[in-house]
């Protein structure tokens, strides 16, 4: 009788076990570092702005694997980038489903959940609604 009980005890923890896997998030933040130009960005009420060209990227570096820094980078066609001494510093927290980047600086702190994270694609949904798409940047060779 014991030995039914735990069997069904063990029973019981291995499906908790696999239930609480399956409800975390699927983003693998290892695809999280390196350079993205923003490609659009989509309102709340559905209106949607391209843009076909920016002069920034954002430079995204996780220091450990839930703390990390943004930075606005200028490419210029020697192959380098400009940018300032600023950045944000970020903390990554999976939070029910989701997996959440908590932005700090000396002036405002801010929230912006991941929606998608692959090699070349990266989309963040923030408070107001808005959703910005980001792809991976690529060079532009002039050769």
């Amino acid at each position: 009788m014991k030995y039914l009980n735990y069997k069904f005890i063990l029973s019981f923890l291995i499906i908790c076990f696999l239930i609480s896997c399956s409800l975390k998030s699927n983003v693998d933040l290892s695809h999280l570092d390196g350079y993205w130009e923003i490609k659009s960005v989509t309102f709340k009420d559905g209106t949607k702005k391209e843009y076909t060209f920016s002069d920034t990227i954002d430079f995204l570096s996780l220091t450990d694997s839930l703390f990390g820094i943004r930075k606005k980078m200028k490419p210029n066609f020697s192959g380098y980038f400009e940018t300032s001494k600023d950045s944000e510093r970020f903390e990554i927290k999976l939070e029910n489903d989701s997996v959440n980047v908590y932005y700090q600086t000396p002036y405002d702190s801010w929230k912006e959940t991941i929606l998608e994270l692959s090699e070349s694609e990266l989309v963040v949904s923030n408070k107001r609604g808005a959703i910005y798409s980001y792809i991976r940047y690529q060079p532009i060779n002039i050769e």
